[in-house]
């Protein structure tokens, strides 16, 4: 928004001596700013179209998320959760106090066959006391159809 003052005008228009503001739209799509009757219409006009674009701009900030696949991603925070809450028990203690133990599904995802993802659980597991058997026989049995995710593909503007 812009603002430019006129003396001359408001002189003109029939006011004392003194300067009045005018405020012009950024485009040029407002008044001319010597006429006195229209600009609370002009004003309220500026006001929805800046509320517009405001809208747009968030809807164009919301598509981000829907790129990735919402089912997916629900299977996905479902089964971490459900990861944390094993090891916790396989560990015996809670989630602040694990060490750390770091299983990246995508990783699983991307391996060969169901024996390579085994072996990357135990090498991850190799120091839990517990035995790790049933806990990575059913977190393989859970990721099975599983998608690997990808990051979000940047559209072109």
């Amino acid at each position: 928004m812009s603002v430019a003052t006129g003396g001359s005008e408001a002189a003109a228009a029939g006011g004392g001596g003194g300067n009045r503001v005018f405020f012009q739209s950024p485009r040029g799509g407002g008044g001319s700013g010597g006429s006195s009757g229209g600009s609370s219409r002009e004003d309220s006009v500026s006001a929805a179209a800046a509320v517009v674009q405001v809208q747009q701009r968030r809807h164009q900030q919301g598509k981000v998320t829907v790129k990735y696949d919402r089912k997916e991603l629900r299977k996905r925070l479902v089964l971490e959760e459900w990861i944390v809450e094993q090891l916790g028990q396989l560990y015996g203690c809670e989630e602040e106090e694990m060490p750390d133990v770091e299983i990246d599904i995508d990783d699983l995802l991307d391996a060969a066959n169901e024996e390579e993802r085994a072996l990357k659980l135990q090498e991850t597991l190799v120091d839990c006391y517990k035995p790790t058997e049933e806990f990575i026989k059913e977190l393989l049995t859970r990721i099975r159809g599983m998608r690997k995710l990808s990051p979000p593909q940047k559209k072109s503007i």
